[in-house]
């Protein structure tokens, strides 16, 4: 794997050294995906330019918690949402701290900066009749039509992130046994199960479909583009955008819409938050708990709709 790539443009020179040693370190050694560290370096080339152009600070060494405070007051004042401004205080922290670490500096120079409260927005989900809606749009007459059937199918089968159906290889597919081999965040590898209908539509589109596409240079990518190569996240993001308009979804649909209701809908039928957090590849139970307010917050709807004593309220 290939460090972050060298982007000195908006690093400023005497900041840039330990910035590259760090997003380095995050890809090399940490294992994180290369859009995870392009944030990192997003957020501290930002940062880095501010102290710059203010005249804050000559060098890593030399920067106060004051500095910090004022970039962050600075991106207060031009409406950053606070979930924004806790990923570039998150990027300010882990860096601080690679930088103790390394010897660059003695302390950490974010121990006491302010983190703004961050309320956890509940991820939306389809209902069912959407998703049976959705599934079933794709005109499955052609390649085209049985490819994206197959991955919509996974999708909502599988729970998977939209990086990891891009990079799915047919060797993690085990259509005899219905499973997947999945190599997530971190290259945490986990195993889901793919359930029968997704299995008959990714039949299909193996057999019928997936032949159209190959070309030369074709690898193992499961899921090809027109041009025989592994089918971009972009690319799937507008598909799935088309398909639910052809639906008559009015609501935003996103590759990881269909994520959330895989999640959604298996804690609404009653599967354990466990099996849940596993199926997800999520490291932490608390990320997965979440589901657990949508579920509530759909009870407590339903009560206020339909329960009597409600009524005329």
């Amino acid at each position: 794997m290939k460090p972050a790539s060298k982007r000195i443009d908006d690093i400023p020179p005497e900041f840039f050294e330990e910035i590259e040693g760090f997003l380095a370190f995050l890809e090399l050694e940490k294992g994180l995906s290369r859009n995870t560290v392009e944030s990192y370096r997003s957020d501290l080339a930002a940062c880095s330019g501010f102290l710059k152009k203010k005249k804050k600070a000559g060098s890593w060494k030399e920067v106060e918690s004051f500095h910090l405070t004022d970039w962050i007051y600075t991106l207060n004042e031009q409406a950053y949402a606070v979930s924004s401004l806790a990923r570039k205080l998150t990027a300010l922290r882990v860096f601080s701290r690679h930088l103790v670490r390394e010897g660059v500096r003695p302390d950490d120079v974010t121990e006491l900066l302010y983190s703004p409260k961050l309320s956890r927005r509940l991820p939306g989900s389809l209902t069912a009749d959407e998703v049976e809606a959705l599934l079933n749009a794709p005109d499955t007459t052609t390649p085209y039509g049985l490819r994206d059937q197959a991955f919509l199918e996974l999708f909502y089968a599988s729970g998977l992130r939209v990086s990891e159906l891009c990079s799915l290889t047919l060797q993690q597919v085990d259509l005899d046994n219905g499973f997947l081999r999945v190599y997530g965040k971190g290259s945490k590898e986990r195993v889901v199960p793919m359930g029968s209908k997704a299995v008959a539509a990714l039949h299909r589109y193996l057999d019928s479909g997936r032949p159209a596409f190959v070309k030369a240079k074709t690898g193992s990518a499961v899921f090809l583009s027109e041009r025989g190569s592994a089918i971009s996240r972009k690319t799937v993001w507008l598909l799935i955008r088309n398909h639910a308009r052809t639906a008559g979804i009015t609501k935003p649909v996103k590759p990881h819409l269909l994520r959330h209701s895989f999640a959604t809908h298996l804690l609404t039928g009653g599967a354990d938050l466990r099996a849940i957090q596993e199926l997800l590849g999520h490291s932490d139970i608390a990320t997965t708990q979440i589901y657990t307010t949508v579920d509530s917050a759909r009870l407590l709807s339903g009560h206020d709709k339909h329960h009597p004593r409600n009524a005329g309220k």
